[in-house]
Formats: structure tokens, sequence, C-alpha cells
């Protein structure tokens, strides 16, 4: 009965000590780990996010840059941080949903069991598009010459594993023709050989394409992802254009380690809606940015990391692409 008793106590005194956490979380600054260099994309996310929960929290975020191995090396950092809600990751889609397919060593970290997600932040999705002065008008067009000859059609990318890439492994896949991947590492460059005519076409991100296609410089033909792009509301979706279930996005999200505290995790969802309807926020990642903002729920996040898992490593298999 003592032993019962006791071990009774110390489980109370375990429950207690842990609601004292999450009651008085945060009481220091918070780490938040961006896997890429600064200036791209998912730090500029981080740092918009975590100066409105800053101010929100009381506390300071502090985004600290960890690039490396595509992403690999600050995902697996914060994989094996302290479960403790001070050492958070903002992530994109690729170390998280691409790399577990797409590297022949298995990464350093399980996606699923060392991650406990946050939030899905925010999506951003890809055009495709042509130079202004290309003979190619339309997708038909386009597809029609890459089946007419084989292997001549061109398109680049920020790298082997890139959304931009992918989306155009599926468009091959389902138009049944041979395209020409050429990897640069990163979309401006990417983007630079289509405007000079040297690339036949490029899935590139909206909110770079953008003033390009308005100055006329850039042809647009489709949105690689589920709805039109607020910034180009009268470009068609590749679905809307007949290519039923095609759809490539990339997500940013916010994720602790796993084993933190749940209602620690609710607090920082909480924050994240929050920042999310911040007006200047929305101005800089929607507005400016070309995203969409999610501010979903963790089981929601959670779903979306599950599903894209499934969704590329079909993808990598069915187009062959060499593992790295």
């Amino acid at each position: 009965m003592h032993k019962l008793l006791g071990g009774l106590a110390l489980c109370a005194l375990a429950l207690t000590s842990a609601g004292a956490r999450a009651d008085s979380y945060p009481s220091k600054p918070i780490r938040v780990i961006v896997p890429y260099v600064a200036g791209g994309a998912a730090d500029i996310t981080a740092r918009v996010f975590a100066q409105k929960m800053s101010m929100s929290m009381g506390v300071a975020l502090v985004v600290e840059n960890k690039p490396g191995a595509n992403g690999m090396i600050g995902t697996d950092f914060v994989a094996k941080a302290a479960p403790d809600g001070y050492t958070l990751l903002l992530d994109a889609s690729g170390p998280l949903v691409v790399n577990p397919s797409l590297y022949a060593r298995k990464t350093p970290y399980d996606p699923v069991k060392d991650f406990a997600p946050i939030s899905q932040i925010a999506s951003y999705q890809y055009v495709l598009v042509v130079p202004g002065k290309s003979p190619i008008h339309g997708l038909d067009d386009l597809v029609a010459q890459a089946r007419a000859h084989p292997g001549q059609l061109s398109y680049g990318s920020a790298g082997v594993g890139a959304g931009g890439h992918l989306a155009g492994e599926l468009l091959a896949l389902m138009t049944h023709t041979q395209l020409v991947h050429v990897p640069y590492k990163g979309n401006a460059q990417a983007l630079t050989d289509v405007l000079s005519g040297q690339l036949s076409f490029t899935f590139d991100t909206v909110v770079t394409s953008a003033p390009q296609i308005q100055a006329g410089r850039l042809r647009p033909f489709a949105v690689s992802g589920p709805h039109r792009a607020s910034v180009l509301p009268d470009i068609p979706t590749m679905e809307e254009l007949g290519y039923k279930g095609f759809s490539i996005t990339q997500f940013q999200g916010l994720l602790a380690p796993a084993g933190t505290d749940p209602a620690i995790i609710a607090r920082l969802h909480d924050e994240v809606v929050k920042a999310s309807r911040d007006p200047d926020v929305v101005r800089k990642l929607v507005t400016e940015g070309g995203n969409d903002l999610v501010a979903g729920t963790p089981a929601e996040f959670a779903a979306q990391i599950e599903s894209d898992l499934g969704l590329y490593r079909r993808l990598i298999e069915d187009a062959n692409i060499p593992k790295q």
C-alpha cells in the first residue's frame, strides 16, 4: 500500500511539475532554427512571424540559420533538441517530405516520429512560364512540341528535388513526354535563363515571376497548386486545363521536437494563428510574398506531412529520379 501511495504521489508530482512548466512558458528566449541561409523564403517567413510572436509572448524569438545538406543539418539539430519548447524549427517541404525519398542514405531524423507539428504557416505554388517571345503559346502547344521533339524542351529549377523540378517531372509523367531538367543552385539563375531564352520553360515561384509576367517578359500558362494564385487571378490551375490531380505546392511550417508538452504546442499554435491575422504579416507574406497563409492545427499539419511524404515518394519512384 505504501509503495502504491508513493507511486501515485510521484505521478501527481510529475503532472504538477509539467503543468507548472506549461503555465510558466515561456520564461526565456525561444530559438527558431531555419535550416537554410538567411534571406530565403523560409527565413523571411520565420523572421516576420518571430517578430510578431515575440511582441505577443513577451520574450524574444531568435531566428538562427543552420543551413547545409539540403536543409537536413538544421532539421536534425531540432529533432535532437530538448523538447522544452525553447528550440523550434521553421522548415519547408524539402527536408521533411522530399529528402526521405530523394536520398540514398536514410535521413538522420524521422519526419513523423521526431517532431511535434505546431502549424503549417504558409503554402506557396509555382507558375509555368515561357519567355515572352517564345513561339509556344499555350500548355497544349508546349505538350505538342514536347511530343514532336522528344528531349528537346528544357526547363530549369532550384535543384534536384526542388518544387519546380518535381512539377516538371509530374508534367512529363502525365503527358508521356521527355523533358530535359536543368538543375541550378537557386530559382533566380533558372529564371534568368528562361528570360534569355536558354530554357524552354520553367515552373517558377509565383512571387518572383509575377513582376516579369506583368512586364511582358514572361508568358504564363498555369499555376501548379489546387487553386489560382491571388497575385495572378487570371491564370488557371493545371487541373482547370485538364490535368486532373496535378498539384505541386510547398509548405512552410513550425515544429517542435517530439515529446514537447501538448500545452506548449497549443500555446504556440494560438500565437501562430494570432500572428497570421496581423495586417503587417498579411502584407509582407501574402500581398508582397505571394504566399497563402494557412495557420492550420497541429493535427492538420501532421496529416499534411504524412500525405506529402506519400505523394513525393510515389512521384520520385514513378519519374525514376536518381537517388542523391
